[in-house]
């Protein structure tokens, strides 16, 4: 297993949608293992394989408390999305040192390929929900900034730019 470097803001990559994936396959689990490995290094509790320039659409999410319960996805779309919204702080190692407070549904409801390569229903709340639904946007071509107002979404890309140039 392998940590990958991330994909730096504006990257085209971040801003396009990912490729489907045909079936699960050994390179598919092993893009797995090193996207848990990487998101564990951050720490953060989700990662598309975008946000680590591959352009297809798979997504790792642990929002335990004792890692090692990562749920491995292929192709996650919501089926169904609560009606009762949760605001929560997210952020993304692609825009590093900014973070915003989004508000999403509290629960969904996703349909992916599991590890097994079958296809799963699975429902998702509070912390879990957020992440997986985080998530889904990268595979979309959208980040958390997408959520907000053009001047705000203005003022974080100035200010991680900022940081980034002080180093």
């Amino acid at each position: 297993m392998t940590v990958r470097p991330f994909v730096p803001f504006p990257d085209r990559r971040l801003g396009t949608p990912a490729d489907p994936v045909a079936a699960v396959t050994e390179t598919v689990r092993m893009i797995w293992d090193d996207m848990v490995e990487t998101m564990d290094a951050m720490p953060g509790y989700g990662l598309a394989a975008p946000q680590i320039g591959i352009m297809l659409r798979l997504a790792v999410v642990d929002c335990s408390d004792r890692r090692g319960q990562a749920v491995r996805m292929a192709n996650p779309e919501v089926l169904h999305a609560s009606v009762q919204m949760r605001r929560h702080e997210e952020a993304s190692p692609n825009l590093p040192g900014v973070s915003a407070v989004i508000e999403r549904p509290r629960a969904v409801t996703v349909r992916f390929l599991n590890e097994a390569g079958e296809i799963e229903d699975r429902d998702f709340v509070g912390l879990w929900a957020t992440s997986v639904q985080h998530q889904i946007d990268h595979l979309e071509g959208r980040m958390f900034i997408d959520h907000l107002s053009p001047l705000r979404r203005k003022m974080l890309v100035a200010r991680s730019d900022k940081l980034r140039k002080r180093g």
